[in-house]
């Protein structure tokens, strides 16, 4: 097989051309991929076929291929159910939904966890998070440039600083499915429950914080670099948690319900020290 280098020579090309990537053309991405995410907030049921209508429909003739890639890119999927077509191929355990009919009633009880799309002027985020069930109440979030797995694993290692719940769930993405992060709620005595595939609402209201988290916040801002995402975050889950009335709670806040039903909890000034954490990368 030709060398990169050969097969230039061999069409006339200069190896620059080569690997030159089309700044125009990721340009274009990064504006399709803000608008599929305010698509996909307003209606999670949208696929990529929908998802390609509505675009066309909005003037941008692209074809279902770079939807989907997209899409991917983002770590979005429909939440409808779908046929089985191909098995599994991922080799993690299969942990089942514990959560249905379970009467959620207090605090530690339950947490979940989940990753969103953040984007910024020039580029995008990714944003996980670590939310009580029963109260609503963020004990972490963390910010990343890919979907890594360490950044998750940071999340969830400051929320049990906080405490620790009786059931943790995800869905099944590789983040949560790995041996790091699993690793870290067996250790700790947790058990685990995973959404089915493509059944979004298995974890409500995680997606209901994400909903509250970009149209309060991130749709309203403009995050030219890390640090204003970082900025406007922070302010954001500190009011989320102690100011923001949930109809749901009785009109209380998530900091409320969280620290004073839940049994041995630390004074409630202590609580936004573990809130959040931006990784080490972000520093250099």
């Amino acid at each position: 097989m030709l060398s990169i280098a050969g097969q230039c020579d061999l069409l006339g090309l200069s190896r620059a051309t080569y690997y030159y990537h089309s700044q125009r053309d990721e340009s274009y991405n990064l504006s399709l991929m803000h608008l599929v995410d305010e698509q996909f907030t307003r209606a999670p049921f949208y696929g990529v076929d929908r998802m390609t209508a509505w675009l066309r429909r909005q003037g941008h003739w692209v074809n279902p291929k770079r939807v989907r890639r997209l899409m991917r890119r983002i770590g979005l999927e429909a939440v409808y159910p779908r046929p089985r077509l191909s098995l599994n191929g991922s080799a993690h355990r299969k942990y089942p939904y514990l959560l249905r009919d379970l009467a959620i009633d207090r605090p530690d009880q339950v947490w979940c966890s989940d990753i969103t799309y953040i984007r910024m002027v020039c580029g995008f985020l990714y944003l996980v998070a670590v939310m009580d069930w029963c109260s609503r109440y963020v004990l972490a979030w963390e910010l990343s440039t890919t979907l890594d797995t360490e950044f998750c694993v940071r999340a969830l290692q400051r929320a049990m600083d906080v405490s620790k719940p009786e059931i943790f769930n995800t869905d099944q993405g590789v983040q949560f499915t790995s041996a790091e992060f699993i690793g870290q709620l067996l250790a700790a005595g947790i058990r685990i429950s995973m959404d089915g595939r493509g059944r979004v609402y298995d974890n409500i209201f995680v997606e209901r914080l994400w909903r509250s988290v970009k149209y309060e916040e991130v749709y309203l801002k403009e995050y030219r670099v890390v640090t204003d995402a970082r900025e406007g975050l922070t302010r954001y889950f500190e009011f989320y948690n102690r100011e923001r009335l949930h109809s749901s709670l009785g009109n209380q806040t998530p900091h409320e319900v969280y620290f004073h039903q839940r049994v041995g909890s630390s004074p409630p000034g202590q609580a936004s020290l573990t809130m959040h954490h931006i990784s080490p990368k972000f520093l250099s």
